[in-house]
């Protein structure tokens, strides 16, 4: 149990641990709740950066016109936008 902490505190993921140690996910999710292990939140993966999104933030269009002509929500848009390293404006008109 030790080991599983270890890992899971330099960097596992629960996944990983229970598929290098032959146990099931909720196996090695109690093990680790159990020890008061403070679990990390889920990393929600992000579709691929649709073409022209940074440009068009950047040439002025906003992250809800962006959202709304890429068919996404506002914060899945600035999610992308952010991953892209993009410097988001200050909120409304300036």
């Amino acid at each position: 149990m030790a080991k599983l902490v270890a890992r899971y505190a330099h960097g596992d993921t629960i996944e990983g641990l229970a598929k290098q140690h032959q146990l099931s996910y909720h196996k090695v999710r109690n093990a680790l709740l159990d020890a008061n292990v403070k679990l990390r939140p889920p990393k929600i993966p992000l579709p691929p950066t649709p073409p022209g999104m940074v440009n068009a933030y950047n040439g002025g269009r906003s992250i809800r016109q962006l959202a709304a002509i890429h068919g996404m929500s506002y914060c899945q848009t600035r999610r992308i936008l952010l991953a892209e390293g993009v410097q988001l404006r200050p909120r409304g008109r300036q």
